[in-house]
């Protein structure tokens, strides 16, 4: 197998010439700070808007259709409006509380330690590096093995979190079907909810620890059918992570923002049934 030089001016046989000495930041000519630009800003407005949303403390139930954002879901404070609390109220209403604290936190441990979000925000905020053959803008590197960033490592244990709340939102999801005046009811809300928690639940499968649960450490996929299927399929998902990644912020902040717009009365519903 072949090495590589980890000091400049010694090879893998012995020492060898100096690399050149090259002045320029890089040589790259291309526009390779468009991408972590756009991360920036994209990663940087989800997040403002999102934290805003979450201690307005407000807006986030329509009570006719049972609609809530998921921002606020499950709803555990004594804030929380008559129908929005499944499983009570256990938190007290201090402001500094959001209204979902027992689930936020693992759902920003899951994106923050993604693999994807590392390398966005790695680049983008850290610029640790900014882009291929650019260096980086810092000195030493440590790579993942100190703190805070050795807590990268649990990243797993936040995936199995981000599974028991995608159920809570599908559960969501499922018991907003309903009109005003009880029964069956459908509207465009009820698509943009079910439309986001399945976007949410290909993101959350698509996760690298998903597929190395699935079939990580099998040493004969024959053996093991069923693990196997699963696996394809998840590894498919997995293609996809940086795209589910992406849309999964979008369809968050749409259906918060439908959910709002209702709760505070921008505008209906529009009713299909019920």
């Amino acid at each position: 197998m072949t090495t590589t030089a980890t000091r400049p001016g010694v090879g893998p046989t012995g020492p060898r010439r100096s690399r050149a000495a090259i002045t320029a930041k890089t040589l790259r000519t291309d526009r390779w700070w468009l991408a972590p630009l756009i991360t920036f800003i994209g990663l940087g407005a989800w997040v403002t808007y999102a934290t805003v949303r979450v201690f307005m403390h407000n807006y986030y139930f329509v009570e006719a259709y049972h609609y809530l954002t998921p921002f606020y879901s499950p709803c555990l404070t004594d804030r929380c409006v008559e129908g929005s609390a499944l499983f009570g109220t256990p938190l007290p209403s201090f402001w500094l509380i959001p209204e979902a604290a027992f689930t936020l936190p693992f759902l920003l441990l899951f994106r923050l330690t993604c693999y994807y979000y590392r390398k966005a925000y790695y680049r983008a905020f850290w610029l640790s590096p900014p882009a291929c053959a650019v260096p980086d803008g810092h000195k030493t590197y440590s790579g993942e093995t100190r703190f805070p960033l050795i807590f990268q490592n649990g990243h797993r244990y936040a995936f199995y979190a981000a599974m028991i709340i995608s159920v809570i939102n599908t559960w969501d999801a499922i018991i907003a079907f309903r009109s005003p005046g009880g029964g069956f009811g459908f509207g465009l809300g009820n698509i943009i909810l079910l439309g986001n928690v399945i976007m949410l639940w290909a993101y959350t499968l698509s996760c690298h620890s998903c597929r190395h649960i699935t079939g990580g450490r099998l040493k004969h996929f024959s053996k093991h059918p069923v693990r196997y299927r699963v696996w394809t399929f998840v590894s498919k998902l997995n293609v996809r992570h940086m795209q589910l990644a992406w849309i999964t912020l979008g369809t968050l902040a749409l259906t918060d923002f439908y959910v709002m717009a209702l709760s505070a009365g921008w505008f209906s519903d529009l009713r299909f049934v019920g």
